[in-house]
């Protein structure tokens, strides 16, 4: 396998992002965000890909947590900065990417791990994952969004407990209190992950993107303002061409062909 931290490959129209370095369980350091960073923005401006799956290399990891030997490293405080800013500014831009992000999490996603399928739109995962937010173990807090994050897609309670014991937890607990979708077999993850994107990537990708940018903004606003937001967004895209596409294809009892106009 190559020895740069971060893999593309494109299959039909979805784009895969393994983080690729096994021999830390793929813990992040700069120079993988960096390369996690170009990579979103190369899937991002390919037209030819309408979903980003992200996965990790080999069968034990999707990411173990930040690099903890690289962390320790750093003696200065404008050294702990330099990465909490990269570390936020990447996972902000998995989450707020126009196209759907899907994690497929092969393994133990710690930390920098959890963190990171905190910010995608679909996780899921191996029936072998173990998750977690742990940072409390180290003296430090989770610093990647994850305090944030986690409080706004699992009850409060629940988060709590998650940080302040630092305890891992299983996959299945992952769905059962709404933080993954569902467990799938070791051997299927990838498989399912693409079928998953196939089918999402038949829908238009104009309507795609303003669903999660509506569905993302609207998540921040009070709920009049919220509903204000898509009505407008549904006024606007009546007029699309992928709109009569949808419309004719139903009408006419044929598949819709969309192209993003």
């Amino acid at each position: 396998m190559s020895s740069e931290p971060i893999l593309i490959e494109r299959k039909d129209r979805a784009g895969i992002l393994t983080i690729n370095r096994p021999q830390t369980l793929n813990a992040l350091d700069i120079a993988t965000l960096l390369e996690l960073e170009r990579g979103f923005d190369e899937l991002e401006h390919d037209d030819n890909v309408r979903v980003i799956v992200i996965t990790g290399a080999g069968d034990r990891a999707f990411v173990a947590g930040g690099d903890i030997a690289d962390l320790n490293s750093r003696q200065a405080l404008a050294h702990y900065n330099e990465f909490a800013e990269v570390i936020h500014r990447v996972m902000r831009k998995v989450e707020v990417c126009d196209k759907p992000t899907i994690a497929a999490v092969n393994g133990w996603a710690l930390g920098g791990g959890t963190e990171l399928l905190l910010a995608t739109d679909i996780r899921l995962l191996t029936e072998g994952c173990r998750l977690g937010l742990p940072e409390i173990t180290l003296g430090i807090i989770p610093g990647a969004g994850g305090t944030q994050r986690l409080i706004r897609q699992v009850p409060l309670c629940r988060a709590k407990e998650i940080m302040f014991t630092g305890e891992h937890f299983t996959a299945q607990m992952a769905v059962d209190i709404g933080l993954a979708n569902r467990v799938v077999p070791a051997g299927k993850l990838m498989e399912e992950a693409l079928a998953l994107a196939d089918r999402i990537a038949e829908k238009s990708p104009l309507i795609l993107k303003l669903l999660k940018r509506t569905l993302s903004n609207g998540a921040d606003m009070p709920l009049p303002a919220a509903l204000a937001y898509e009505q407008a967004t549904a006024s606007l895209v009546f007029d699309s061409l992928d709109a009569h596409e949808g419309c004719s294809a139903f009408l006419q009892k044929r598949k819709a062909i969309f192209t993003g106009a």
